[in-house]
């Protein structure tokens, strides 16, 4: 692809970056909240669950977003992918972040094991959200003239 500039397409992407770090956060403050209202027996807020909820489609779709922008601006810049260690880091945060969706949905009196297998998805979630902004600082190093 012979495009002029893949700036815009930086720029969406740092923004959505941004807003997926903003997202993760509120989703653990949220979900923090779940889990010490179920611990100490109190009634949950109606709407707390539904945000929970909301919030995580909204990271599902951001880091797809990010993997669209991804693929689209290596291709674009480069003509293939994998020059960095950013696509496996990034394809991991994204397997991680639909794993914890589908964990999510799963999450009832039946499958106790789901809500163990939520937090743990979403502890290494955290991992990979460094390890994808250590590697993107890298690629954005190698973009900027």
């Amino acid at each position: 692809m012979d495009l002029p500039s893949f700036l815009w397409l930086w720029r969406i992407a740092a923004w959505a970056m941004g807003l997926s770090y903003v997202v993760y956060l509120v989703l653990a403050v949220t979900g923090g909240w779940v889990f010490w209202l179920r611990r100490s027996r109190q009634p949950r807020p109606d709407w707390l669950r539904p945000l929970h909820y909301v919030l995580g489609a909204t990271l599902c779709g951001l880091v797809l977003v990010l993997l669209a922008i991804g693929v689209v601006g290596t291709l674009g810049h480069y003509g293939s992918l994998g020059h960095s260690w950013h696509l496996p880091a990034g394809l991991g945060v994204v397997d991680l972040v639909l794993l914890s969706a589908w964990s999510a949905v799963q999450i009832g009196p039946r499958r106790p094991h789901a809500r163990s297998l939520h937090l743990v998805v979403n502890g290494l979630l955290f991992l990979g959200f460094i390890g994808v902004t250590i590697t993107g600082w890298q690629v954005v190093q190698k973009y900027l003239p």
